[in-house]
């Protein structure tokens, strides 16, 4: 049983749901549908099938090679649904869109294939029916048919060839034809594009344009000019002697306005394409005058569309001197201003000149006074002079007129004030009461003068009382605080790093964290910088000791701020260890600075308090519980600090009694060892200590004394060595764990094998 026609377009919107899926089945459902989408079905059947075929060409998920195939086997089934005499206008459309997409393959083909002249035949006959169809189909199919040529002109002229190595990835064109091709010859394929090419542009030509042709062509060159730059100068020149407002001196319909329009808006676009691909080319000039051309063209058409009525250029207040005048006429005069009214009159009336009520009852001061100067402005600069001399005079005249008035009423009114006083003389006794008020509004005859205890003199605020001890403290601390708040946002991460000047930068002018940290540590560094020791009583020699020990000095601000700063870099250590050398470098610097200044006055005894060594094995004793074995801070942190002693080293050897920190114990010894010139030998004697005294640490220790002191493993040495007493039966002392207050370093710890690093004078600012 036959299956109806519906039935079977259900049955091929399946198949094509199943291409969309998979593309692998193109071949199969394309060599199926061919014998029922064919010349002799039914029209459904045949829109459907051209449809397909339209998209399977055009579809990018096909393989090349399989659209090649393809191409040759569908051939005979476009060139009869072409040639099927009455054909309708979808099929042929759809089968023009198709026929586009598979000449560039069947051209491919025929290039490696030079004997297959029947798939060029056929291919040759679907060409033919193409052009003839092209001037006298319907616009539908002209639009196709441009597509077509112009996919034929762009295969059918010379392009780049990328690799010559490898023909299968160029472009299809003519440059891959070899010139003794026997069925597509160069020399005849060429010519042939090139008057295609002429006849495709001569669109641009006629004197009434199709907007939809003109449209479809611009579209089409746009790949031209881009993929065949032979022909892209002759497109470029047609294109720029063209003129899609040509048509605007027709009639102007709604219809020609849409497609004047569309054509207006398309050359707009392909010639800046072509200009923003090539901005220095040899049409960029042009290219911009026309489009500057175009565009004030434009705008005068449609400004002209729309402007308003112009002004007739008749008088509007007479008859015209050219026209035949009417017996009888009048010509109209100048109204008069109305009279004052009786009584008191206003500003408002001695300034109207108009009778109408609706003028005379409208509220000016409702108007915005920019809108009102807006609107007399033009009314002043367009009003005739004499009409303005006119109500100038009306004015005058009332204001002359009123003022007279004015004159008559006084004279009259003080006249009859005369007469009634010369003729009432009463008896007035004034009473005691407005003696003394009238008494009271006289002014004292003789003032006595003020003492001058008494005077006033010029007012002056007192002074504040001064702040004690108390007070001043914790306002400081109040403002250490905030600036710490403040050091916590600026550690965003989301703020954008500045690179470093370098070394000759200014301290602090940048106002960023950086800044704010450099004010800070010099408030705790140098603020009080000789002003510490002042604050200790002297006493004799004897007891000086005991004395100073008696005494529990109060925390100065500056020990405040480095307290707080200590706890700043504490919880946070990773991310702020630079904050941490830059301080520790400031306090070194601080006291050797204090140390060179002591050394000049003779007459103190004392030597300056330090504070650097005190904070440095604060920090220290701050970070080493909380690191991890991978961490590279310590390193960081003791190569740049600008001294070191044997206090740190033991602080870095006890982190060897966690069998999972030794590495980095061992690690950061050895760097200060290489690295560090003057704390050489410290280090290597803490890297034999761990070698001896700890177990775990032997073989990491035992590998890098080995470049540093090879002589401990030559000889009787390495003898002695392998007798030396088992690790685990040593009492291992523990380094004393650093006291706030412990004991401060002298001026001598520079003589003791302490290094300065550069980057302390670079701390100094």
């Amino acid at each position: 049983m036959a299956l109806s026609v519906s039935d079977q377009l259900i049955q091929l919107d399946a198949a094509r749901q199943l291409v969309l899926a998979d593309s692998a089945l193109y071949p199969q459902i394309v060599q199926g549908i061919l014998p029922i989408v064919g010349a002799n079905a039914r029209l459904e059947l045949r829109r459907w099938g051209s449809d397909f075929l339209a998209e399977t060409f055009a579809s990018p998920v096909l393989a090349l090679q399989e659209k090649e195939r393809l191409g040759r086997e569908v051939l005979q089934t476009l060139k009869e649904l072409l040639e099927n005499p009455g054909q309708d206008d979808n099929v042929v459309k759809s089968v023009i869109q198709a026929a586009a997409s598979i000449y560039g393959l069947v051209f491919r083909h025929i290039i490696s294939s030079p004997h297959d002249s029947a798939t060029w035949d056929r291919m040759a006959a679907i060409k033919s029916n193409i052009f003839r169809r092209w001037d006298a189909a319907s616009g539908g199919i002209r639009i196709c048919c441009i597509k077509f040529v112009q996919r034929v002109v762009q295969v059918q002229t010379p392009g780049v060839i990328a690799d010559p190595r490898r023909s299968e990835q160029n472009e299809v064109s003519l440059a891959l034809v070899p010139r003794d091709h026997p069925l597509i010859p160069p020399s005849r394929l060429e010519p042939e594009a090139l008057g295609l090419l002429d006849r495709l542009l001569n669109v641009f030509h006629e004197e009434t344009s199709d907007a939809i042709l003109v449209n479809a062509t611009l579209s089409c060159l746009g790949t031209l000019i881009r993929t065949r730059p032979n022909a892209a100068n002759r497109i470029i020149n047609t294109i720029l002697n063209f003129s899609p407002l040509k048509q605007t001196n027709s009639p102007m319909t709604p219809k020609m306005k849409v497609q004047i329009k569309s054509m207006e808006r398309t050359t707009r676009s392909v010639l800046l394409n072509v200009l923003r691909k090539n901005e220095n080319g040899p049409f960029a000039g042009r290219i911009r005058q026309y489009v500057d051309r175009l565009a004030q063209a434009r705008f005068d058409i449609s400004d002209g569309a729309s402007r308003k009525r112009a002004l007739p250029s008749e008088p509007t207040d007479g008859l015209d001197s050219a026209k035949r005048m009417r017996l009888g006429a009048e010509l109209p005069g100048r109204p008069e201003p109305p009279s004052l009214p009786s009584g008191p009159v206003s500003h408002a009336q001695l300034f109207t000149l108009t009778g109408d009520r609706g003028l005379t009852s409208f509220d000016v001061t409702q108007l915005p006074i920019d809108l009102v100067v807006r609107i007399t402005l033009p009314v002043l600069h367009r009003i005739e002079q004499s009409s303005l001399d006119a109500a100038i005079n009306a004015v005058r005249s009332r204001y002359n007129a009123l003022k007279a008035s004015q004159a008559t009423q006084i004279q009259d009114t003080a006249q009859v004030l005369g007469d009634d006083e010369e003729d009432y003389e009463p008896n007035f006794e004034p009473t005691e009461e407005q003696v003394l008020n009238k008494t009271d509004n006289l002014p004292p005859e003789d003032p006595l003068p003020l003492p001058a205890d008494l005077a006033l003199g010029p007012f002056k605020l007192p002074q504040p009382p001064p702040l004690t001890a108390e007070e001043t403290e914790q306002m400081g601390k109040g403002t250490i605080s905030r600036v710490f708040s403040m050091m916590s946002v600026l550690d965003d991460p989301s703020t954008p790093k500045r690179q470093k000047p370098g070394l000759n930068r200014l301290a602090g002018s940048n106002y960023d964290r950086d800044a704010w940290m450099t004010v800070i540590t010099r408030l705790a560094t140098r603020a009080s910088a000789g002003l510490e020791d002042d604050d200790i009583p002297e006493h004799e020699e004897g007891d000086s000791k005991g004395a100073i020990a008696k005494q529990s000095p109060e925390p100065s601000l500056s020990d405040g701020i480095r307290e707080t700063l200590w706890k700043f870099i504490t919880e946070d250590f990773r991310s702020r260890i630079p904050i941490a050398i830059s301080w520790l470098n400031e306090e070194w610097f601080n006291d050797r600075i204090q140390s060179q200044s002591q050394g000049g006055q003779k007459a103190r005894k004392r030597p300056p308090k330090q504070h650097y060594e005190k904070w440095m094995l604060k920090v220290v004793d701050s970070i080493l519980p909380f690191l991890d074995a991978k961490d590279k801070v310590l390193i960081r942190f003791l190569s740049e600090i600008p001294a070191l002693d044997e206090k740190v080293v033991d602080r870095v050897k006890g982190l060897a009694r966690d069998p999972e920190r030794v590495t980095l114990a061992a690690n950061a010894l050895y760097y200060l060892a290489a690295f560090r010139p003057p704390v050489r030998e410290i280090c290597i004697d803490g890297l034999e200590d761990l070698w001896r005294n700890y177990d775990d640490a032997r073989l990491a220790a035992g590998k890098l004394l080995k470049k540093l002191r090879p002589e401990l493993f030559r000889g009787d040495n390495a003898e002695n060595s392998s007798r030396l007493p088992n690790p685990t039966n040593i009492n291992v002392k523990s380094p004393p764990p650093s006291d706030s207050n412990e004991g401060l370093p002298s001026a001598s710890v520079q003589g003791e094998g302490v290094s300065a690093p550069p980057n302390a004078v670079a701390a100094a600012g």
